[in-house]
Order: C-alpha cells, then sequence, then structure tokens
C-alpha cells in the first residue's frame, strides 16, 4: 500500500490519531483492543466503525452478503457517500442492476446529493449492463473487460474506494463453475493488488452465505445483512461473520435504515465505567426525598416506578419532571401512553401545571405508541431526541409497554441499551412499569429490576370501606432508605404521604 495511502486509512489500535469519531474504549464489550497494526479504513455508516474496531480493511476487500431488500446496495453507497464527504476518500460504484439516475434517486430521501459528488469528482458511477440472456458460453470467458473500465474509472478520480453491486450478475449466465471459482479469485485478488478498499455485495445462497459459496472464502472480512419480520414488527440485523486479522464483535446487532442512513445499534456496546455522582436531586415529592436518606435519588442514576394500574405511576413521574424543571434543568419526557395535551390536562387536575415549563423549553413531552414502529427505531429514535435536546433528566411513562413492540428478548435487550446510555451520559431517568393485576409486584415484565439503581413500588389496598395507595421504596443503591409502607392520597393539590402505612 503507498504511503498516502497508509496516511488516509486508520490504524485498528489507535483510530484517534486520524481525528476519527471511534473510541477504542467504544469497542463493545469483553473485546481487547487489538494488538495488530491492521490498517482499517472507517466506513462513517453509523455504529457499524464500534463493533468493526475501525472500519473494513484498508486495501482489501469485503464482502456484504444478504437476501433482496436487506439493504446491500445502500451499504455500499453510504460506505462512499461518506469516504467521499468526511474523508476526503473519492470512491468508484460499478453497478450491475441500477442505472447512475436510479442510484442517484434511490438514495436522495437520505440527503445523499450522488449527482453533486459526481460533479466534484469525489464519485464515479459505471453501469454496466449485463443481460443473462444475451450471454453465451463459448471459449474463454474472464472479467479482463472489467478490469480495464474499473482501472480506467480509479485512476480518473484518484479513488481510493470501489463498490461491486452485486458480484453473482457478472456470472449469471455461467455454468461453469471452474471459470466462476477462477475469476472470482482473479477479481478480489486485483481490487487488493490496487490498493482499493473495496465492498463487494452479493446475494444469499440457500445452504452457503452467497450463491457460489467461495467468495466469503477469498474475502478478507464478511458481513451479513438479514430482514425478517416477526409479530408483524420488521427487524434487519447485522453480524460480522469473518474478519482477518482483527478483533471484531460477533453478535447479531439490530441496525436500521432512517433518514440519515444506516445506523447499527450494538447490544453491548457501552461497558460499565461511566462516571458517577454524589449529587443528590429531588424526586419532586419532599415526603419521598426523606424516605431516600433525605436528599433524593442520585444525579445520573436510575429510578423504576412499579405499580398496577391507577396506582399514581404518572403522578409521581410528573412531580419528577416538575421539580427538576424548577431546578431549570431540560426534561425529556417520552409518554407512550398519551399525548402531550392530555397528559398537561391531567397533571391540572392534581394541581401541577406542566405548560410554563414547555413554554420555557425546559420540558420537552414525545408521546409516540410503543407499535408505531420496531424497538431498533424507538432507540435510535430516543438517541436522536436526547442528543438535540441535551436534558439533564429523562421520563419514560412507562417503558413496560415496549414489550408490545417486539419480543421480550428484544424489549429487554432495548431497555438495558437504553438505561446504559442515559447511565453514561449522566442523565437521571425515571422509569414507570405498569404491573398485571395478577402478576407478583416485586416482579417487572421486562425484568429491568436488578438494573436500575432505585426502584419505588406503588400498589392498591382494598379495605372493607375504601382503597389505599401505598408507596414502598424496595431498592437504593448507595443510601439507607427507608423500610416503611407509606400510605397516600392524591388530591387536587398534589401528593399527600401519611408518616404510616395505615
Amino acid at each position: 500500500m503507498a504511503a498516502d495511502e497508509q496516511q488516509r486509512s486508520v490504524s485498528a489500535s489507535d483510530p484517534s490519531e486520524a481525528g476519527r469519531s471511534v473510541n477504542p474504549t467504544d469497542a463493545p464489550a469483553g473485546l481487547a483492543k487489538p494488538r495488530s497494526g491492521l490498517a482499517k479504513t472507517l466506513t462513517g455508516i453509523e455504529g457499524f466503525d464500534v463493533i468493526s474496531g475501525g472500519g473494513l480493511p484498508a486495501g482489501r476487500a469485503t464482502l456484504v452478503c444478504g437476501a433482496a431488500g436487506c439493504g446491500k446496495t445502500l451499504f455500499g453507497m453510504e460506505f462512499l457517500v461518506r469516504g467521499a464527504t468526511a474523508f476526503d476518500e473519492p470512491g468508484v460504484f460499478v453497478s450491475f442492476e441500477e442505472t447512475t439516475d436510479e442510484l442517484a434517486e434511490n438514495v436522495s430521501s437520505l440527503g445523499f446529493d450522488v449527482k453533486q459528488l459526481i460533479d466534484q469528482r469525489r464519485l464515479a458511477i459505471d453501469y454496466v449492463r449485463v443481460e443473462r440472456s444475451e450471454i453465451e458460453e463459448n471459449g474463454e470467458y474472464d472479467l479482463e473487460g472489467l478490469f480495464v473500465r474499473l482501472a480506467y474509472a480509479i485512476d480518473l478520480i484518484g479513488a481510493k474506494r470501489v463498490v461491486l453491486d452485486t458480484v453473482e450478475t457478472l456470472f449469471g449466465g455461467l455454468t461453469n463453475t471452474g471459470i466462476i471459482r477462477s475469476e472470482l479469485r482473479r477479481l478480489f485478488r486485483w481490487l487488493k493488488d490496487k490498493g482499493v478498499t473495496a465492498v463487494i455485495t452479493g446475494e444469499r445462497g440457500d445452504g452457503p452465505l452467497t450463491r457460489h459459496g467461495l467468495e466469503e472464502y477469498v474475502s478478507d472480512c464478511v458481513v451479513t445483512l438479514d430482514h425478517h419480520v416477526e409479530a408483524q414488527v420488521s427487524t434487519r440485523r447485522l453480524r460480522i461473520v469473518k474478519y482477518r486479522g482483527s478483533v471484531h464483535g460477533t453478535n447479531e446487532y439490530p441496525f436500521l435504515i432512517d433518514r440519515d442512513g444506516i445506523v447499527v445499534m450494538p447490544l453491548s456496546t457501552l461497558s460499565l465505567n461511566h462516571a458517577v455522582s454524589s449529587e443528590r436531586v429531588s424526586s419532586g415529592l419532599p415526603e419521598l426525598d426523606q424516605m431516600l436518606s433525605g436528599g433524593g435519588f442520585y444525579r445520573g442514576s436510575s429510578v423504576l416506578v412499579s405499580g398496577t394500574a391507577g396506582s399514581g405511576k404518572s403522578s409521581l413521574a410528573a412531580h419528577f419532571a416538575a421539580a427538576a424543571c424548577r431546578r431549570s434543568e431540560r426534561v425529556l419526557y417520552i409518554a407512550m401512553e398519551e399525548s402531550p395535551g392530555q397528559m398537561i390536562r391531567n397533571m391540572r387536575s392534581i394541581g401541577l401545571d406542566l405548560q410554563p415549563y414547555v413554554d420555557q423549553q425546559l420540558l420537552r413531552i414525545h408521546s409516540v405508541r410503543a407499535t408505531s414502529f420496531g424497538l431498533e427505531q424507538h432507540l435510535v429514535q430516543f438517541y436522536r431526541l436526547v442528543t438535540e435536546f441535551q436534558p439533564g433528566s429523562v421520563v419514560l411513562d412507562p417503558i413496560s409497554s415496549l414489550e408490545r413492540g417486539g419480543t421480550d428478548f428484544d424489549a429487554n435487550s432495548m431497555a438495558t441499551r437504553l438505561i446504559d446510555f442515559l447511565k453514561t451520559e449522566g442523565i437521571t431517568a425515571l422509569m414507570t412499569s405498569l404491573t398485571d393485576g395478577g402478576a407478583a409486584l416485586e416482579k417487572t415484565s421486562l425484568e429491568i429490576s436488578s438494573l436500575v439503581d432505585a426502584w419505588l413500588l406503588m400498589r392498591d389496598v382494598e379495605t372493607p370501606v375504601d382503597r389505599k395507595r401505598l408507596l414502598f421504596v424496595l431498592k437504593s443503591r448507595g443510601m439507607a432508605h427507608s423500610h416503611r409502607l407509606r400510605s397516600f392520597r392524591i388530591t387536587d393539590r398534589g401528593f399527600d404521604l401519611s408518616e404510616t402505612g395505615s
């Protein structure tokens, strides 16, 4: 590899030297930092450079395979667009199925201005029409013609990146497996000799990863994309199957295609080394603060409030949000069962007016149904809201709604990553959880109670004449807290906690 190419690539042992966004400490938990100096090229695809430990192998070919509609072409196009716009690395896209206009139109909704990049000579697209019905096996077949076209395009713009989409089209009319294998090997070797970082897309085969079953063996890195629907919920997953000479995450990672392109969400990117604070913040109820050794919750901690329907969870969450706003802190309130107007009206009935905080842009209420889209898209949306609004506190009411957006495992995984993310950002999080009437009270449907720092239990108790509401601090890490049951009423002036549970 030439010296200038080495400078543009990134060493996996220290990606920060190139001044780019990947932090080695962000590697998936359990993965050691790479010891080798294997050069890597950042893709610029959000999340992928984290799980791959710095991107794709520089100057080598990577196979991206999957079934139709899983995002292969977009992965390749985003790899080139990010390279041209973020890393000053021009790229060549060789398409066997879509014309330049079709490709440009398809990715324009993501903000990719392909035609402008072509005009600036930072991107070249070569559409090679291959019609299977017009191919006739007669004599030797080789890829010399493709090599000539590709070499011309690379030299024309000084390309450092190449995408071939899809490789099966080249051999669609051939039955001689010997020729196919020979030319595939030549293609991968030719790309490596040219020193370009290449992405070659391939269609998923019935047995092996690809239709011919050879591409995965000659590639230095293999990435599979999958798109399946379960219980009417669509989920995309990505996995790095192979990466020669590099440590990488081996899990299946959910990903989605949103307004900015591909976003990969690592399952365990965040390790348990976030900063902690000894500062205390009010729960919004002075009496509850007293139950928490007099100071309220620790700043940056995660709090779970569980209870049956109508036990007062949302009202307590609203008091917590109002207390933060009174401290001039921003609060993001994610309401999964009520609209903003409905929530503001309902809280007024207990003497809590949230509208002034909304007007002062201290409180942002984001209402969304759990079934509106998949869990991964929810997670990305929450991530973007937090990133944009920069709140000091977040309320998720109720987090148990997430179980309706996927399987129990997926919902637990999503909730875990959300809690880890908020802790890493130093954001105090309060989450409510609905407990079914017949379920054990000291259990949550998402089984996240062990992840949170404080757990408040709210319940109704029937007496011969009425129903009483009770509040109990089940746990609160790092402080001596009350173990007494406290009865309370919710009046038009807010919460009224008694001294005892009677």
